[in-house]
């Protein structure tokens, strides 16, 4: 052991053969959640991955309170509501099913994947890196699933009831496929999980000397107009369904802020 506190110095193929046996471990216990994710799947998909598709999903509920007590809210049915999926491809439903795992184990193994990286690159760190690294590391899991958990429970229902529900012609009913469904609801949950990460990134610019807190007093108006069109282009609806996810996603910004120390000159 050097100096330093760190593991003595290791040959190229002595790197290679630890980064070959986390590489076999992350295979390993992908494949098994997987497997895992894969026997439970059908009775998950009727009771989680559907929920929303149900007019007594907990944000129609919610959002049908508020509507009643608050007036100029649009009214928001959920008895009997129901949003009915087709298949139209002989392999899709076994394609999703294999799919949906897979994304699934991905997700809720990213903290293990990450922690048995962490295993590699730990000897080389200095310890103030190493605190710093925990850090980011507890920091970005817990900010990755505030962003899943709001993508299931509030973005995609939004958008899927406005989506589900709009026409261009009444001539033209909806039919919605399982593929165009799966297709949306991964994209936009996952889509939140790494949008929810925008305040870890921002202070992890800011220990870099690349980001001050200056910048975001500046542009703030600018970020204000576009958070709202991201806003409304993940969110295709109304007003009141844009300014729901609006709100989360400013306050990340602020948020951004808080954590980005001021620069060299406001501090002297």
């Amino acid at each position: 052991m050097d100096t330093e506190g760190n593991l003595p110095e290791m040959s190229f193929w002595e790197h290679l053969d630890a980064l070959r046996s986390v590489l076999i471990k992350i295979v390993v216990l992908l494949a098994v959640t997987m497997i895992g994710f894969f026997v439970a799947m059908p009775s998950m998909f009727d009771s989680v991955i559907l929920a929303p598709c149900d007019g007594n999903f907990v944000l129609y509920r919610v959002l049908s309170k508020i509507a009643s007590i608050v007036p100029g809210c649009p009214e928001l049915t959920t008895d009997g509501y129901h949003v009915g999926l087709i298949n139209i491809e002989l392999t899709s439903q076994f394609m999703v099913h294999m799919t949906t795992s897979f994304w699934l184990a991905l997700v809720f193994s990213f903290p293990a994947v990450i922690y048995l990286l962490w295993t590699f690159v730990e000897p080389a760190l200095y310890p103030n890196e190493k605190r710093g690294a925990r850090r980011a590391f507890l920091a970005g899991n817990l900010m990755f699933f505030l962003g899943v958990a709001m993508g299931y429970f509030i973005v995609f229902p939004v958008s899927l009831r406005f989506l589900a529900d709009y026409h261009v012609s009444e001539l033209v009913p909806n039919q919605v496929s399982l593929d165009s469904y799966m297709d949306t609801f991964l994209s936009l949950i996952f889509l939140m999980g790494l949008v929810f990460e925008f305040p870890l990134v921002a202070w992890m610019l800011g220990k870099m000397g690349v980001l001050h807190r200056d910048f975001f007093s500046k542009f703030r108006r600018h970020a204000v107009v576009a958070l709202l069109i991201v806003a409304a282009f993940i969110t295709p609806g109304d007003i009141f369904s844009t300014i729901v996810v609006f709100v989360p996603i400013y306050c990340l910004y602020e948020m951004s802020a808080l954590l980005v120390k001021p620069a060299p000159a406001e501090e002297e």
